[in-house]
């Protein structure tokens, strides 16, 4: 029987391993991570998916302390896969897996390579992107490509309705090829680099609207970073305003003007400084929700005018 050892956390972690198990692939152990209290955990547990199916796992601070490596190597597993671990795998621990290593990233590789793929795609206005396993390498991100499934990433979609799409595109592209990998007939194609990018973690700090930038750079941020992350934000005087949610549509009869956040009988509405409009659909002010009805209470006036 093939065998893999598993590190996984988040929802792709908990579908790809539910897609070897399905496939009857032995997994002596899972490796995953430990909540971190101060996250919003919003994802399902790796962790409880292992309990159930009487999978041993750990979570260990260091995937390559001696004794994880010793574990593993007695193990001698087939495989190793790497599913939305957060930690890279060094190649004194990807040499232990006899038929490879395979890592499911969350983009069309080799377009956003690095962290937090999706985030990057909705903020760069893709209007695409996918799931990659590909061969782990030294290099992250890097290694040749076993299968890849695009999905469409529309004009209003919120990073979590993307990041939904992309594990369910990681299930689809790992259930098709893994019979292949298997039976050491895959076809792994090379990356060419030099047609994407690496891009590296983000920050709350990150989530600051800049409003001399037009209407779809704002409106992508705020889709980017909305909930279950952190948020796009601005300050209006000394308090921090949230903008959570806004609706992109297309206009004809634009004006640049002055960035304004205002409320009116069609309720609130930002006007950015190429003058297109967003409709704001929420938004928080000292974690206090923002309404057309307590706009003026809360504001001052019905429209406030938004520095850079």
């Amino acid at each position: 029987m093939t065998s893999a050892i598993v590190f996984a956390y988040h929802d792709v972690g908990v579908r790809c391993l539910s897609v070897l198990l399905a496939h009857r692939i032995q997994v002596p152990l899972v490796i995953t991570h430990e909540d971190n209290p101060d996250e919003n955990i919003w994802f399902d547990s790796v962790s409880q998916l292992a309990q159930r199916h009487d999978i041993p796992s750990l979570t260990a601070p260091d995937p390559h302390a001696p004794e994880v490596v010793a574990r593993i190597r007695e193990l001698q597993p087939d495989f190793i896969f790497s599913f939305y671990y957060r930690a890279m795998l060094k190649p004194e621990l990807l040499r232990l897996a006899r038929h490879g290593a395979y890592n499911m990233h969350g983009s069309l590789l080799p377009k956003y390579r690095g962290r937090v793929p999706v985030n990057w795609a909705i903020i760069h206005g893709e209007r695409e992107t996918g799931a990659t396993l590909h061969e782990m390498v030294e290099k992250p991100d890097a290694g040749r490509i076993v299968d890849q499934q695009a999905v469409p990433i529309l004009p209003n979609d919120l990073a979590v309705d993307v990041f939904r799409k992309v594990t369910l595109a990681a299930e689809i592209a790992l259930d098709r090829c893994l019979p292949g990998l298997v039976a050491g007939n895959a076809a792994l194609t090379p990356q060419d680099l030099s047609r994407g990018g690496y891009f590296g973690a983000r920050r709350p700090e990150d989530g600051r609207i800049h409003w001399n930038k037009d209407a779809w750079t704002i409106h992508n941020l705020v889709r980017a970073v909305a909930p279950p992350y952190p948020g796009a934000f601005t300050t209006v005087g000394s308090r921090r305003l949230r903008i959570l949610r806004t609706l992109y549509t297309e206009q004809t009869d634009c004006t640049p003007g002055a960035p304004e956040l205002c409320a009116t009988d069609r309720g609130l509405e930002l006007r950015c400084a190429d003058g297109r409009k967003l409709k704001l659909l929420e938004a928080d002010i000292d974690g206090q929700r923002l309404t057309p009805e307590n706009f003026a209470l809360l504001l001052g006036s019905s429209a406030i005018l938004l520095t850079p």
